[in-house]
């Protein structure tokens, strides 16, 4: 049976099979078997192939991995949990947002905290004209999952929203650099999330608490994990769920 996943993702990312059997030093119709009769690469094959079509291999091959091994895969993706997330180091942010290439993707309410990096605007500007895709989607300050987290917090109703205006302001002169996308959302966040590449720190809402006194969890995609999919899925769903430009 052909394998239409691994199929669609080389052609998503413009791979040709015979390119990808040069990369991996194999032969050319075993690369071709692959996708055309469903056949499981060996374990090491199929880490580098999910690696470079940026697919996990349960997503490519459903039946090459165990429950029980995805699930401690899974684990082995929590790189480290913080307490709280002011307690991650500055420098990681600096490094993780350095490293990123290709994606940087941010989900929050206000992430009044990203204001205070002096260099941010002018290092996402970069990287957008680098290539990379970035993607900011902050909330709608006049939806009732704003309004209802503002009075969760109990700092009155209206806070939240007038911080919203305040790191949109913050982040307009990203309006007009291709490949910055800005954008508003009214759903119920249960996280936010903060995305470079194949690294990403989770910050959990808890109730009655600020964000940045809730824990957070940095995380590293790998191959057979569900994890890091699992929130890249749910950040995903909120993009394509507001598709209305912030300003």
């Amino acid at each position: 049976m052909t394998n239409q996943r691994l199929r669609d993702a080389l052609l998503t990312q413009g791979i040709a099979p015979r390119e990808l059997a040069d990369d991996l030093g194999v032969d050319p119709k075993t690369a071709e078997r692959w996708i055309t009769t469903g056949r499981i690469p060996y374990p090491r094959h199929r880490h580098a192939i999910a690696a470079r079509v940026r697919e996990t291999e349960r997503y490519l091959w459903p039946d090459a991995v165990s429950d029980n091994t995805a699930d401690a895969v899974s684990e082995s993706e929590i790189v480290k949990v913080y307490p709280n997330r002011n307690a991650v180091p500055p420098e990681l942010w600096d490094q993780l947002l350095d490293r990123a290439t290709s994606s940087i993707d941010i989900l929050v309410y206000v992430g009044m905290f990203l204001t205070e990096k002096p260099a941010l605007i002018d290092t996402l500007r970069a990287k957008a004209e680098a290539g990379a895709r970035i993607r900011l989607l902050f909330g709608d300050r006049d939806s009732e999952a704003v309004k209802q987290r503002s009075r969760d917090e109990g700092i009155g109703e209206a806070t939240i929203s007038a911080k919203v205006d305040h790191a949109l302001a913050h982040f307009r002169p990203l309006a007009e650099v291709s490949g910055v996308q800005v954008r508003t959302h009214g759903t119920v966040l249960y996280n936010s999330i903060y995305r470079f590449d194949d690294d990403m720190i989770v910050n959990p809402h808890v109730y009655a608490k600020l964000a940045s006194h809730a824990p957070a969890m940095h995380l590293r995609r790998l191959s057979a994990g569900d994890l890091f999919t699992t929130y890249e899925d749910s950040f995903t769903t909120v993009w394509e769920g507001n598709r209305a430009d912030a300003w």
